[in-house]
């Protein structure tokens, strides 16, 4: 509030004292919702409040001599003076003042509605006042907007008309405001009842654009959520209905190859998020009655009042487990299948555990989503059937999701949300939406940019992510592996050519892989000859198999020979002998240096410079075959981190490492960490931040020397 001066009848001199709060336009309507002109103390000559309803006129003094800067309030009995410091601020009092006496004339005649054409009337007048007042506050808008809101949950029984009339009347408001939450619900009302409105398309076009575009957090507003999420509902229920949802996308993302406004995407991504969700609640909700995550992985319930008691699991898809089935089955009865509304897990009785289901018994860790999703291919223990309703706004939203990952310059973005996956396993496990979804997930895997295809890898260890939901095995994958080999051919070509991505493709698809390269999928082919040149296969009998399969392909064979080679070379460079210091001439390129190394014994070489040379990540695969290399200069070349990566998994007793003004960041200095014996760092002139060096301080024990100039962390 803004204290004003003196109060005084007016038949007395105004005094300049300060004892009078008038506001010259509170914001939150704090004078919307304050019904009185209060006094700071209750003495003198204003000893009772003024209700703004109680006054009858406001005028400034324009009088010959009368006191500068006074407004005249007439109130029953009297009339009170109030005098501001200048002229502005008088203005704004008046202005204020005005409008606070007409907001509540408007209140009072539109809280007891009697014929709707003259409640219609008012609602124009109403928001003509508030379209023409001088004061610049979002409240003056928005007081309107929350008067005719709950005029209409009031009086619930208007016509369609009236209500077509209503939101013309206050559309002009809505142009530069939120609706209010009971708006929105009003709103939403209309659009599931009258699709095809005309009001849809030309009243609430704008004000979605507007909270698209501006809204920052639906979490604080989710009934504008929910009015966008009916509202692009309706937009699909039109006759041309996805054609005119692309368009509404479209029209948002802009003409150019760059959308200008920020917030569209998250706003949008969040909308389809909730509409997917919306679809499978019924679902969801079923979870009440049926086993947690943990309980399915270990085939065994709490005791509780859950029905049936009976251990509740989703099969998994084992040979072994089949076999196990098999042996046992005349130790229980015969198994049952029970459904909990639409989702059917098999219920067996049996008294004892059996040892394969009950090996993580004891490990507390939550299961993660895919071991829990995967079934039996004898039993479908998951049938997902969506009404008429929810299969059509499903089909709408995850036409939205692909429609937006088709933008080049919102794909980052949208892979980033997406990384944690978002959806319920009652989603992941209905074959439609995964279908559907696919398409996305195939321009994540496209997409040559590092920042989009790493996306699809989980976000941490013991959670799933894209890469296992549509890889063979995964409860999403419905090909023979081909959206599996393209997606590891993407990681494969960025700076994902690490002994960590292959150990885990060796200990979890290594049976597609070499199914993939049987069948002459290049990609494959060089995974297994990888896995085999960096000692990732310890079974001697496996190692064989994976020869057997390289062989029997000629792609295979020819890089097998290459492989066989490279081994050889191998031997000869890391034999015993050759200088113990070297250093390549200026502009060299990776090229140089490979032919280099191939041309006799280094196992002796402990010092390397490439200071100022042309070399890349590239030379990183040649680097880590030098056995003994101790110290590794880089300064000024273009070695990034990818080849850091490849470094900190091979070269684990480098002791000095220059990186000064070469291309590393954060992503790639991190891996750093697992280089115990640095000594010796020099990261200046590079994107290191103070969080990254900080890190990189606790996990090196022995680093003694660091250069951090001209970076983040100086």
């Amino acid at each position: 509030m803004v204290r004003a001066g003196a109060v005084a009848r007016s038949w007395l001199p105004p005094v300049y004292l300060d004892e009078v709060h008038v506001g010259d336009w509170p914001h939150d309507l704090e004078a919307y919702t304050c019904h009185c002109l209060p006094r700071i103390r209750p003495t003198g000559y204003m000893e009772n409040s003024v209700s703004y309803s109680a006054i009858e006129d406001v005028q400034l003094l324009s009088w010959e001599n009368a006191p500068k800067y006074c407004l005249q309030l007439t109130v029953p009995g009297g009339t009170v003076l109030l005098q501001a410091a200048n002229s502005y601020l008088r203005d704004q009092w008046f202005h204020s003042l005005q409008w606070k006496k007409k907001i509540y004339k408007y209140k009072k005649v539109l809280s007891n509605p009697s014929r709707w054409e003259v409640v219609l009337k008012e609602i124009r007048t109403l928001v003509d006042m508030a379209l023409t007042s001088p004061l610049q506050d979002d409240s003056i808008n928005q007081a309107p907007l929350e008067i005719v809101s709950k005029l209409l949950s009031e009086n619930t029984n208007l016509t369609t008309q009236e209500h077509e009339n209503i939101i013309v009347a206050i559309a002009p408001l809505l142009e530069n405001n939120h609706p209010p939450p009971d708006l929105c619900e009003f709103f939403c009302k209309h659009c599931r009842e009258r699709p095809r409105s005309m009001v849809v398309i030309e009243v609430f076009t704008p004000v979605v654009q507007r909270i698209l575009k501006h809204n920052m957090d639906f979490g604080k507003c989710p009934r504008l959520r929910l009015f966008t999420q009916e509202y692009i509902l309706a937009l699909n229920e039109l006759n041309a209905g996805m054609e005119v949802v692309k368009k509404f996308v479209q029209s948002m993302h802009g003409p150019t190859g760059h959308c200008p406004h920020p917030r569209v995407l998250p706003n949008l991504v969040a909308v389809c998020l909730a509409a997917i969700y919306s679809c499978y609640e019924e679902f969801i909700n079923s979870r009440d009655n049926s086993p947690s995550l943990k309980e399915i992985r270990n085939g065994c319930q709490q005791p509780c009042d859950r029905k049936p008691t009976l251990p509740l699991r989703l099969l998994h898809p084992s040979p072994d487990l089949v076999s196990q089935e098999a042996t046992l089955s005349e130790a229980r009865l015969k198994s049952v299948v029970v459904a909990s509304s639409e989702i059917h897990v098999e219920v067996e009785h049996t008294s004892t555990a059996k040892p394969a289901l009950t090996a993580s018994a004891g490990n507390d860790s939550e299961p993660n989503l895919i071991d829990c999703l995967m079934v039996s291919p004898a039993c479908s223990t998951m049938s997902i059937e969506l009404g008429p309703q929810a299969d059509r706004t499903l089909g709408c939203y995850v036409e939205i999701l692909k429609l937006l990952s088709d933008y080049d310059d919102w794909r980052p973005s949208l892979a980033s949300l997406l990384q944690p996956i978002p959806f319920p396993k009652e989603a992941l496990a209905h074959e439609k939406f995964t279908k559907e979804l696919k398409y996305v997930i195939q321009r994540f895997a496209e997409d040559p940019r590092q920042e989009v295809h790493s996306c699809l890898l989980s976000v941490r260890a013991g959670k799933d992510g894209w890469f296992q939901l549509y890889s063979p095995g995964g409860v999403a994958c419905d090909d023979d592996g081909e959206l599996f080999a393209s997606m590891v051919h993407i990681l494969m070509g960025s700076c994902y050519k690490t002994k960590k991505f292959l150990l885990s493709l060796a200990e979890n698809k290594l049976g597609p892989c070499m199914l993939l390269a049987l069948r002459g999928n290049q990609t494959m082919v060089e995974i297994l000859c990888l896995m085999l040149e960096y000692n990732i296969i310890d079974n001697n009998d496996t190692q064989l198999q994976i020869i057997s399969t390289l062989e029997s392909t000629g792609v295979g064979k020819r890089m097998y020979e290459q492989l066989c080679d490279r081994q050889r070379e191998l031997k000869e460079l890391q034999r015993k002998g050759g200088p113990t210091r070297l250093t390549l001439p200026s502009k060299s390129t990776d090229a140089d240096l490979a032919r280099l190394l191939s041309s006799g014994s280094f196992g002796n070489l402990e010092n390397l410079s490439l200071a100022f040379t042309n070399v890349t990540s590239a030379c990183a695969e040649h680097l880590i075959k030098l056995p003994s290399l101790k110290q590794l200069n880089l300064w000024s070349t273009q070695f990034g981190d990818a080849g850091l990566r490849l470094l900190s998994e091979h070269l684990t007793m480098l002791q000095v490492l220059n990186l000064c003004e070469t291309p590393v960041t954060d992503a790639g200095l991190l891996a750093l960490s697992s280089m115990k014996s640095l000594c010796s760092l020099n990261m200046n002139s590079t994107k290191l931040s103070a969080d990254t060096y900080e890190d990189l301080k606790a996990k090196l024990p022995n680093l003694k020397e660091v250069d951090v100039r001209y970076t983040e962390a100086w």
